[in-house]
């Protein structure tokens, strides 16, 4: 029979993991309100309409980009990389015509409105790996 001892310890790095996961999660909601702000080609109706929308976009990077990435690699390495921000905007402009409280004007504002939330976002992961690289 085993014997019962002390419950083991939760993995730190889990945990810490996990809340770099919510906060990224929390601030690139915050991007996307701000690059509706700064561009009046994206629309956001709220925070709430913001987290919902920053969550498809990380899925639609996470499942549906690496997919177009390999279909289109002739056309990405004839443009030398650039035609990756065409499937950026197309990926904006898809989540939203999904989603209510997420619009954009035209296939040109998804575009500028993809960069710019790009740009956020490389500046997000940066200061995120350096908060949780202290931490850890």
């Amino acid at each position: 029979m085993a014997r019962a001892g002390p419950p083991a310890a939760a993995d730190p790095r889990v945990s810490l993991r996990a809340m770099k996961t919510l906060v990224r999660w929390l601030l690139l909601a915050a991007a996307l309100l701000l690059v509706a702000q700064i561009y009046p080609g994206v629309a956001v109706q709220g925070f709430g309409a913001a987290m919902i929308a920053a969550l498809v976009l990380g899925l639609f990077n996470a499942v549906l980009r690496p997919v177009l990435v390999v279909l289109t690699l002739p056309v990405t390495l004839l443009t030398l990389g650039l035609f990756l921000f065409v499937i950026n905007a197309v990926l904006f402009y898809a989540a939203a015509h999904l989603l209510e409280g997420f619009g954009v004007r035209s296939f040109g504002a998804a575009l500028i409105g993809s960069l710019i939330y790009s740009l956020f976002g490389l500046v997000i992961d940066a200061a995120l790996e350096r908060v949780f690289d202290r931490a850890a």
